[in-house]
């Protein structure tokens, strides 16, 4: 009888090893199905987005490792960014992103206004302090506010709010893989109980992610 219950135990804990795994993710625990698809530009390349805010302190912590991973990743993927609408305090830091997205240097300054925001603790939560920022870092004062102003951003943050909606979103950082699949450290960390610590969630997110993307290019040959 104890061999039995034994061997019972053994299959429970195998079952549930088989359930969770970042390596080989499964749906509905390492990562969910978007209802509607979303559609993609990318062409053979696999799209990867990745809904964030700079205020966020988890966008935060994850921001290097996901920078790195995307390096690696290299022409495998077409990654982008959406830095999500919230209210209208936090509001200049969602007009900064998109600035400086317009201005093609979004990707150069990410890690240096994450670091203003949360080493240097900057208040971007005024324009002007946004505009002396951005100008104490070597960026063209007038052209930088005239962008900020502009219906090029406005429409930019417009489609933020609608892409929220249109990918199901309602936390961050938040990643769509191939317009159809959401992963998340959050998510990852609900699914696997022994990542106890937010850099294993994230390490493990990245897993998660390498097998979607490597999922989603089978299917694009």
């Amino acid at each position: 009888m104890l061999k039995k219950i034994l061997s019972v135990l053994t299959l429970s804990l195998v079952a549930l090893g088989a359930a969770a795994s970042p390596t080989a993710p499964k749906e509905g625990a390492d990562y969910q199905v978007l209802p509607t698809p979303q559609p993609t530009d990318s062409g053979k390349k696999v799209e990867v987005i990745e809904f964030f805010a700079y205020w966020c302190p988890h966008c935060n912590t994850f921001d290097p490792s996901l920078s790195a991973w995307v390096k690696k990743q290299g022409d495998n993927i077409v990654f982008k960014r959406v830095h999500v609408p919230y209210n209208e305090r936090m509001a200049p830091q969602q007009k900064l992103y998109y600035t400086l997205e317009s201005m093609g240097l979004a990707d150069q300054f990410q890690p240096k206004v994450l670091k203003a925001l949360h080493e240097d603790r900057q208040d971007f939560t005024r324009d002007e302090a946004v505009f002396d920022w951005v100008a104490k870092n070597g960026i063209d004062r007038a052209k930088f506010s005239d962008t900020y102003r502009s219906f090029g951003v406005a429409g930019k943050i417009r489609r933020a709010g609608a892409m929220m909606e249109s990918y199901k979103v309602e936390y961050w950082p938040l990643l769509v893989v191939d317009g159809r699949w959401q992963v998340s450290p959050s998510l990852t960390g609900q699914a696997n109980k022994e990542l106890d610590t937010e850099a294993k969630q994230q390490a493990a997110t990245l897993q998660v992610l390498d097998a979607l993307v490597a999922k989603a290019k089978a299917e694009k040959k």
